[in-house]
């Protein structure tokens, strides 16, 4: 199994420009807690799962307007590459590095 934990500097390439956030994971086996905290504010994260060196979670959001982000992220050493989904806007490239 991968190392996930830690505090990840990411960048998530939005329709509203670059959105910068710090996404940090305590993983516990299969599962992990944390949240997503960036310049729309601060969310926990729902629902963490690992799967050998892959995080996927979801996350609600209230800016722009409500709605549950899904993300599904690799973890290649200090590097997480992945996709956040937003519902009917789409699928949108996230990246980071472990900080």
């Amino acid at each position: 199994m991968a190392n996930v934990d830690g505090s990840w500097n990411t960048v998530t390439k939005s329709p509203m420009g670059d959105q910068q956030a710090v996404l940090t994971v305590q993983s516990a086996g299969d599962s992990f807690t944390g949240n997503f905290s960036g310049g729309l504010g601060t969310t926990d994260i729902k629902d963490g799962k690992v799967n050998g060196d892959t995080l996927t979670f979801s996350l609600d959001i209230t800016i722009p307007m409500p709605m549950t982000l899904t993300v599904e992220a690799t973890v290649d050493g200090d590097n997480l590459n992945g996709t956040v989904t937003a519902g009917a806007f789409g699928s949108f490239p996230i990246t980071g590095t472990r900080g």
